[in-house]
């Protein structure tokens, strides 16, 4: 994360601490004078040591912790202030709930009237407090963008006609749209025009994924004509493997569709592919969510690690634990963890998925593999964030190599995390082939299309099922 959106969110977090606090004070004086909003200075006289604690520590505290679990901590150069608004208004309606029944419970006055009064007055000054410090905060950011301070580094690929206007709108636009850019590369590999008179050539089109590492790109404009478009779908599997937001200059059928989506009234009309796919707040649900269960498991299921290692280790000479290395988010190697379910010499000949009835099992590894309790240690992997609950299962590059051969979008799994069970798992269990990998992934995209904490908690209840029922194989 580059420094200028680290220091941009730090001074959001601290804008939020202040305004809570403000907004804290407000409501004690709003309280104090019978719930009238009566400016009157001379209550903080009467304020008592827990008032102050209440005011300068615990309640921004608190709301330092809703604003992260509503997503507000992300990149402030990508918000928009009508969008965040919105946020604040509806995390506020929250919050306020939650405190404010707390804080009115010892009124003397307590009615449903007088909660409801003290509700929506709390409500006001802290939606009002907050929206103006923040305000404050990405009226600043948009004066780094405006007078060209900051920029998130952009590639576009195409040489054409089409990408030298787009590259031409974009420069000329009387509104700055936070774009800088580093340089073009060619669809293919015999570009020989067009915007090289603008802007520098980064390399040719294989080269995609380490021209995009040595220069830091933030994003990509693919900038193809109607005649290229059967170049597009190896670019954006090229592309998968990388944290860029690609914006794609659409065509006639695009916008009809309702491809197209955007609320930049000034910026060009592209089509928008964000590397996150959920919303802010559900990804931070997400991740508390992965922790909050990955620890409640390691302690709740201890005897069960206890008895399997003692099982594993009974059951054939050799290590407890297996470890495999497997392709996680955005292309990234990671070491895998489960209990060992199979004789230790089971890969000499080289890489081999397993089946139903494979010699290689032990006959414990067998029992473990139906109910799943092989996978319990990547509770780990999950702690350690290199995994999730719910994802596509990470597979080997050897296998990846092999199906990405006639299946390029095998590569578009990378775009989540890997997960401890998937939609794909639900429906297939363990592969045995390449041939049922293929099958798998099929419904592995649609969960990367369809991703929620919805459908999350869909697939986790039904693997729960099939565990039960001893389905897994």
């Amino acid at each position: 994360m580059r420094r200028e959106v680290k220091k941009a969110i730090l001074k959001y977090a601290i804008v939020d601490y202040i305004s809570a606090a403000v907004a804290w004070l407000l409501f004690l004086s709003f309280r104090k004078k019978n719930l009238s909003f009566t400016l009157d200075a001379s209550f903080i006289s009467e304020l008592s040591s827990k008032d102050y604690l209440l005011a300068f520590l615990v309640i921004p505290c608190i709301w330092l912790v809703f604003h992260l679990f509503s997503g507000a901590y992300y990149n402030p150069y990508r918000k928009s202030r009508v969008s965040e608004i919105l946020r604040t208004l509806i995390i506020s309606a929250i919050g306020v709930g939650f405190i404010s029944a707390y804080a009115v419970f010892n009124d003397v006055n307590l009615t449903s009237n007088y909660y409801a009064k003290a509700y929506l007055g709390y409500l006001l000054i802290q939606f009002i407090a907050t929206s103006i410090f923040r305000v404050f905060v990405l009226n600043g950011v948009k004066r780094d963008i405006n007078k060209g301070r900051f920029g998130n580094n952009t590639l576009i690929i195409g040489g054409n006609q089409l990408a030298v206007k787009l590259y031409k709108d974009i420069k000329e636009n009387t509104v700055q749209l936070g774009y800088s850019f580093k340089g073009f590369v060619y669809a293919d590999a015999n570009g020989s025009n067009g915007l090289s008179s603008y802007l520098p050539k980064l390399g040719s089109i294989t080269e995609l994924e380490s021209i995009i590492d040595k220069h830091q790109i933030e994003e990509v404009i693919i900038a193809l004509d109607t005649s290229e478009h059967h170049r597009l779908e190896k670019i954006l599997s090229q592309l998968s493997h990388r944290k860029v937001v690609i914006k794609i200059t659409p065509d006639s059928y695009d916008i009809i569709s309702g491809s197209v989506r955007t609320s930049n009234v000034f910026g060009a009309v592209l089509i928008e592919i964000y590397p996150e796919l959920m919303p802010d707040w559900q990804r931070v649900f997400k991740r508390a969510f992965d922790i909050v269960a990955s620890i409640l498991v390691l302690i709740c299921l201890s005897p069960l690690y206890l008895f399997s290692a003692i099982k594993v280790k009974l059951s054939s000479p050799g290590a407890i634990f297996y470890k495999q290395q497997r392709i996680g988010l955005y292309g990234e190697p990671f070491w895998i963890y489960k209990f060992r379910s199979m004789l230790v010499n089971a890969e000499d000949a080289g890489p081999q998925l397993s089946s139903e009835h494979d010699p290689r099992i032990t006959k414990w590894g067998k029992l473990m593999r139906k109910w799943r309790i092989d996978e319990l240690p990547q509770f780990i992997n999950i702690l350690r964030g290199e995994m999730t609950l719910v994802g596509p299962r990470p597979e080997r590059k050897y296998f990846i190599d092999i199906i990405s051969q006639t299946h390029p979008h095998y590569r578009y799994l990378h775009q989540v995390k890997p997960g401890l069970t998937s939609w794909g798992m639900v429906k297939f269990g363990y592969a045995e082939n390449t041939k049922e990998m293929i099958e798998r992934m099929r419904y592995d995209l649609l969960y990367i299309k369809n991703c929620s904490m919805g459908l999350d908690i869909k697939i986790m209840l039904y693997t729960i099922l099939v565990i039960l029922q001893g389905r897994g194989k």
